[in-house]
């Protein structure tokens, strides 16, 4: 079973001189999920080497167990600091694609045609693609084989807009992810706030928030089997 992961290479809050990047919890808990599954995974990102991380997610108070077990993880972090240039990947050889979110796509992966086209093939062989929180804003440009936009008809979900509002950005952001889905036709629905939530629909898993990434990637590995 191979899983290739994408991460942001963006780390620009706007312009508000604050940092951002893939958020740490969204990565480590789904790394975890397929490693422990007996996965090989493949990391990559739009510039490749090390992704930034959002200072927010690698603070005290946002410390989880599987946190904490990458922090104490040489391998784990070798590999995050040596991710492949995107597009250098190719969607043959892997069985599902899963994106951890942080702010940081809205800015890059959002709009970058490698991811695109990736995020397309993944999808027209039916494979999984997965992406948790803000990573569902990958499906802003992409479309399925008649044209549509991806996510049309399709059942998802992604960091909310109450979510939004509560944590202060909801004026800095590019796009408000639930606005952007419901417009691309997608069924757009939500947990309770900053609870686990994550969806299924044909083959694509979406996971609400932080403390849907290890559920969203067991939906992956669900869909794997």
């Amino acid at each position: 079973m191979n899983i290739l992961m994408v991460l942001t290479s963006h780390d620009e809050m706007g312009d508000t001189g604050n940092k951002t990047g893939f958020w740490l919890e969204e990565f480590a808990a789904p790394y975890y999920v397929f490693k422990d599954a007996g996965a090989t995974i493949t990391l990559a990102s739009p510039k490749g080497g090390q992704p930034p991380i959002d200072p927010s997610s690698d603070a005290d108070d946002a410390q989880t167990d599987d946190t904490k077990r990458f922090k104490s993880d040489a391998d784990a972090q070798a590999q995050l600091a040596s991710t492949e240039v995107l597009s250098t990947v190719s969607e043959e050889g892997f069985d599902a694609v899963f994106y951890p979110g942080g702010h940081g796509p809205l800015w890059d992966l959002s709009n970058d045609n490698d991811s695109k086209a990736l995020i397309e093939a993944f999808a027209a062989k039916d494979k999984p693609v997965g992406a948790v929180c803000h990573a569902p804003g990958v499906f802003q440009n992409t479309l399925n084989k008649d044209g549509e936009p991806l996510v049309s008809g399709h059942r998802v979900t992604g960091f909310s807009n109450s979510e939004e509002a509560a944590v202060g950005l909801t004026d800095v952001v590019p796009f408000l992810l639930e606005d952007m889905l419901a417009e691309r036709g997608g069924k757009y629905e939500k947990g309770d706030d900053w609870a686990s939530f994550a969806i299924t629909d044909r083959n694509i898993v979406t996971g609400q928030n932080p403390a849907s990434s290890a559920e969203a990637a067991q939906h992956v590995l669900a869909l794997l089997k």
